[in-house]
């Protein structure tokens, strides 16, 4: 039984995907009510200790631990539910004191949010995840039961509201757990995703979460114009060093032809051709230069087209799949193909690779692209590195960037710009 993509684009489900949200679903309802307990009831003796100084040490410690098990949910949320969870925390200067820590900690609208969420989350999140667990497993009891377990059990089984004592009452469970299968199958899979939908309701949202946008969108904007000015410079040097540098040197060699022209014709000539290889050299770097700028094939033909064109110059093997139903806007698609060139620039110089893989494509109004080699691995999204400045290009447009690189390989960059689509 499977439940496919409608053409309306709404998610259908598979009998694997209701598998995969049980497994979840009792893995967390294994870890949100202890998890959730153990965190509130720290939280709430350190706090009560703070008065008498003992929790002006401890709470720091234990809301780091409470900030880090929300972490964890937030990341799950992201890879299991398909749900953004903003991290809002105000910073802490690294040198604070624990006086400063605690009460700066304390302070933070973030904190409450988190304590607000622990309870809902040792309750009704217990609840949800337990579901997701349990109502696909019920149906499939009840089949159990009337294939003949029934009989092991010298005073029958009570499933649902049939008492299984023979072969009859037996069809019965099996009728019954067959009606329950289709709305256990369909309802799995969303009480997990309204189990991090609660997550997401009670961490996110706030003034901590426009604080954060808003220093995200300052940070962005700085980077953005520094990033300009510093495109601005490397032109002008490109053109200063390169073809305004040609350009004068042939007008001088045309000049000293005017000059030669009737006294020493042999020499005439020969700075003419000096002349028109200099032109022709001075051509080719303007063309690298535009190129540098804004290639071609990126405006004529798309980011698809673009980046397979880049692939074929690497001198490494790249397999590119691209599935692109429409163009992005033009600074788009302009910061994908320069984030792209920089990655793939960067596996080139320092994986070692073989082989390169490249995927493009948009869903669920992000364009998404992973760059994947089979290098040795090692590779950090940190300051210093070129996929810092990749994040920052990306940053600009509300993208980002995730790095999986194990040492010794494989690795892959993903990046994300949220996007519509002509």
């Amino acid at each position: 039984m499977s439940f496919e993509t409608t053409r309306d684009g709404s998610s259908g489900m598979r009998i694997r995907d209701v598998g995969l949200a049980a497994v979840r679903g009792l893995a967390l309802a294994l870890v949100c009510l202890p998890g959730a307990v153990l965190c509130f009831c720290l939280t709430l003796l350190s706090i009560a200790l703070v008065p008498i100084g003992v929790g002006i040490v401890t709470t720091p410690w234990v809301l780091t631990g409470v900030r880090a098990f929300a972490d964890r949910r937030r990341l799950l949320a992201a890879e299991w539910g398909g749900v953004r969870v903003p991290r809002t925390y105000r910073p802490l200067p690294a040198d604070a004191n624990p006086w400063a820590r605690t009460f700066g900690m304390l302070g933070d609208p973030a904190t409450w949010r988190d304590f607000r969420w622990l309870p809902a989350d040792m309750t009704v999140g217990f609840v949800t995840a337990l579901l997701a667990f349990a109502l696909p497993l019920y149906p499939l009891e009840g089949l159990v039961i009337a294939a003949g377990l029934w009989r092991a059990m010298p005073d029958g089984y009570w499933y649902g509201f049939v008492h299984v004592t023979d072969q009859t009452s037996a069809y019965y469970a099996a009728a019954l757990a067959v009606v329950l299968l289709v709305p256990a199958l369909w309802l799995a899979p969303r009480m997990l995703r309204a189990h991090f939908r609660l997550t997401a309701g009670l961490l996110g949202g706030g003034e901590g979460e426009l604080a954060e946008r808003v220093r995200v969108l300052t940070e962005t904007r700085r980077d953005a114009v520094d990033t300009s000015a510093a495109e601005l410079r490397r032109i002008e040097r490109d053109l200063h060093d390169g073809a305004q540098a040609r350009l004068v040197a042939m007008g001088m060699d045309l000049g000293t032809v005017e000059a030669l022209i009737e006294k020493d014709p042999a020499r005439a000539r020969e700075l003419l051709a000096q002349a028109r290889r200099s032109s022709a050299e001075a051509l080719t770097e303007l063309r690298e230069l535009v190129r540098g700028i804004h290639p071609p094939v990126l405006a004529e033909r798309g980011l698809g087209d673009a980046v397979r064109a880049l692939a074929l110059r690497l001198p490494v093997p790249v397999e590119t799949d691209v599935d692109l139903p429409g163009r992005a806007e033009a600074p788009v698609e302009s910061a994908a193909y320069f984030a792209v060139s920089e990655v793939l620039t960067n596996a080139v110089k320092h994986s070692g690779a073989d082989r390169i893989w490249v995927d493009v494509h948009h869903a669920e109004g992000r364009l998404r692209i992973s760059v994947t080699d089979d290098g040795k691995g090692g590779a950090v999204a940190g300051a210093g590195s070129g996929l810092a400045g990749v994040e920052r290009r990306l940053g600009t447009f509300d993208g980002v960037l995730a790095v999986s690189s194990p040492a010794g390989g494989p690795t892959m960059v993903t990046m994300e710009i949220p996007c519509a689509l002509s």
